[in-house]
């Protein structure tokens, strides 16, 4: 399925497709709850919880993930477990919602590098991070955290090193409805567009120093 399939599959019932991922929230009462909702979720996975499924619970809210871990990308099988986890939450009355609070979003870490094999152990090992899943044994591929709670980090290919100018940014995938709301306001904030050559796969944000800041959405990548 390409990213505009997977992504007409699940918006209808409440999920967002975000880079390789399909988020949720569902709005609870307390910890208590949260608990329930997970527990519930994880009886509708089944043997493919762990395998598909992620969760977050807080007291007000629990951040269901899915994903087919091992391949690092979203499949048939997410977009059934989407919907199936939606509608069993729907039967005790409560709701999967892209946006409480803010929309659902992940963020990854780039760092521009000239010899990427050479700075990629550095980054491996101070974070603690493994390979990505999806390019594990490519020595320029992206690292991740085990434990599934800190950013990814990729390494942006670089000719020549650039000279006063920051070569680590942040970018932010958000849900695909969310990005302009998201632009406007840091840019209400005080920022600045550099450039949207590339939307709607990414805008190109600084701050008032010229610290970047790339905003991304699926879109645009197919």
């Amino acid at each position: 399925m390409n990213r505009q399939e997977i992504s007409d599959a699940v918006v209808d019932v409440g999920w967002r497709y975000i880079l390789t991922t399909l988020m949720t929230t569902v709005p609870v009462g307390s910890v208590g709850q949260a608990a329930e909702v997970a527990a519930r979720c994880t009886a509708v996975a089944g043997d493919d919880a762990d395998r598909h499924l992620s969760l977050d619970l807080r007291a007000g809210q629990v951040l269901l993930s899915l994903q087919s871990i091992a391949e690092g990308r979203v499949s048939e099988r997410d977009i059934e477990l989407a919907r199936a986890l939606t509608g069993s939450l729907r039967e005790i009355g409560l709701a999967t919602v892209p946006a409480a609070g803010r929309p659902v979003q992940l963020i990854e870490l780039a760092v521009d590098a000239v010899n990427i094999p050479a700075v990629r152990p550095f980054w491996k090992a101070v974070l603690g991070y493994g390979d990505d899943p999806a390019e594990a044994g490519d020595p320029s591929g992206a690292i991740t955290d085990p434990h599934r709670l800190g950013p990814a980090v990729w390494f942006q290919q670089m000719d020549t090193a650039r000279v006063e100018r920051n070569r680590i940014h942040l970018d932010i995938s958000v849900p695909h409805d969310a990005a302009a709301q998201r632009i406007a306001d840091a840019l209400a904030a005080g920022g600045v567009l550099l450039s949207a050559a590339a939307a709607p796969a990414y805008w190109i944000l600084a701050d008032v120093e010229g610290n970047e800041v790339c905003v991304t959405t699926w879109q645009g990548r197919d």
